[in-house]
């Protein structure tokens, strides 16, 4: 009984299972990047993602008052999918290219087409996360013309008193 016993503990000992394989992460295309962004369809851009000197770097619309119409590059990274939940809500399977500063205080996400298509929340196929808040983000023309994007949008809004007894 004695070596039955032994050889019952050495055949549960045994590992019968396949080495797991390595799970890596497929390297996204960031192309999927390359152009202008901004918040609504009828703006002009807001950001620029390009790549420069094999490099991804984004460039923010300076004011008018600036003497050039783009900022100095600042340097994009590649984000594994797995830091989706992070910023945006939204399942990472659902996410095919993650791009950000390396601060983190700008984020952008792809969305896989046939998601975006299905998905009634979502109306662009493009997420950014911007300093705490994730909204959709719309891919536009790029252009190079200066615009005022710091002028104050109300400033022409004249507030009259209602007449409650009409």
């Amino acid at each position: 009984m004695a070596i039955s016993s032994v050889l019952f503990l050495t055949a549960c000992s045994e590992s019968h299972t396949q080495p797991e394989a390595e799970v890596v992460e497929a390297a996204s295309d960031l192309s999927v990047f390359e152009g202008c962004y901004t918040v609504s369809q009828d703006e002009p851009a807001q950001i620029k993602v390009s790549q420069q000197e094999g490099l991804w770097v984004m460039q923010m619309k300076e004011p008018a008052s600036a003497k050039r119409v783009w900022d100095n590059p600042e340097p994009l990274e590649a984000i594994e999918n797995s830091a989706v939940p992070q910023f945006f809500s939204i399942d990472p399977e659902h996410v095919d290219a993650v791009i950000g500063r390396p601060d983190r205080v700008l984020v952008l996400a792809h969305v896989k087409p046939v998601y975006a298509n299905i998905d009634p929340l979502l109306d662009s196929e493009y997420l950014s996360y911007i300093y705490r808040g994730a909204n959709t983000i719309y891919r536009v023309e790029c252009d190079d013309v200066n615009t005022d994007i710091l002028a104050n949008p109300h400033a022409d809004i004249v507030i009259e008193d209602v007449d409650e007894r009409i």
